[in-house]
């Protein structure tokens, strides 16, 4: 048990299983008090209750299924209103392997809902209280399929995606505002988000990395400093070409007239 002074009341969404879980325990570890957020009553309390007294922090259980919109709300509000908040970890999401041709269309709508909707409503209930302090870290989990689109669901991807252009945004208004941004791009790793997107075999896969592994790296990263974090990506540089790339080609979308190769002056010219 601890008695270090808190350094504030991070909130964890997803938090009664894996990743989320992990998170929980790490972050109570570093002297963080905790709300902890899931729709799993039974496993929420059970989790506080033993990080409470392994750590001796103070562990709220925050029971909400964030696909709901009053339970989103309620947490939006508290998002708002508690100035003792320092740290929002925007981890709860859903996946799926399925195809446009075998997927439910209302399962994909659920996963818009919480992948994005939920994520883009807290942090934006988060970040002016934070500019308001000077001080605060939002540590959004997208997904190397945001990148690797065509790896599992097409719609699961471009959640994914859209978490890590958000980021990039969040980075460009709020980074002088004493406000930190990290995007965190697991990839495969052993949890239960396998059982539910329909391919168990895959927390056992060579390549498969433990959710102990992926939240110890993020938050080194974190502490690092890094906006972008991907666990297992061995070579930075990978990534430091990937970026110069993107921003490089940015540059280049501000024409007024389509490319040559389109053929476009010669056909107005005949």
């Amino acid at each position: 048990m601890t008695t270090q002074t808190s350094r504030g009341l991070a909130v964890v969404t997803g938090a009664s299983a894996g990743i989320g879980a992990v998170y929980a325990d790490r972050l109570a570890k570093r002297g963080y008090d905790l709300l902890l957020v899931a729709r799993n009553e039974e496993r929420l309390h059970a989790l506080a209750d033993r990080l409470a007294n392994e750590t001796g922090r103070r562990i709220e259980p925050f029971k909400a299924d964030l696909g709901r919109k009053e339970d989103l709300s309620r947490l939006e509000a508290r998002l708002r209103e508690d100035a003792s908040i320092t740290l929002l970890v925007n981890n709860a999401g859903i996946g799926s392997v399925a195809s446009i041709l075998t997927g439910e269309v209302e399962e994909m709508d659920a996963m818009i809902q919480l992948n994005i909707t939920a994520l883009t409503r807290l942090t934006y209930a988060a970040a002016p209280s934070f500019v308001a302090r000077g001080s605060g870290t939002i540590i959004n989990i997208s997904s190397v399929v945001g990148i690797a689109a065509e790896a599992l669901n097409g719609v699961y991807s471009a959640s994914k995606s859209y978490v890590l252009s958000f980021g990039h945004s969040l980075q460009k208004d709020l980074a002088d505002k004493g406000v930190r941004i990290q995007t965190v791009l697991p990839g495969a790793t052993a949890t239960e988000f396998w059982d539910v997107a329909g391919y168990a075999a895959q927390k056992t896969s060579s390549t498969t990395m433990s959710a102990a592994d992926l939240v110890d790296a993020a938050l080194i990263g974190l502490d690092q400093g890094e906006r972008v974090t991907i666990p297992g990506l061995q070579d930075l540089g990978d990534w430091t070409r990937w970026e110069e790339g993107r921003r490089a080609i940015s540059a280049q979308f501000g024409n007024a007239k389509p490319s040559s190769r389109y053929g476009l002056a010669t056909a107005n010219a005949a």
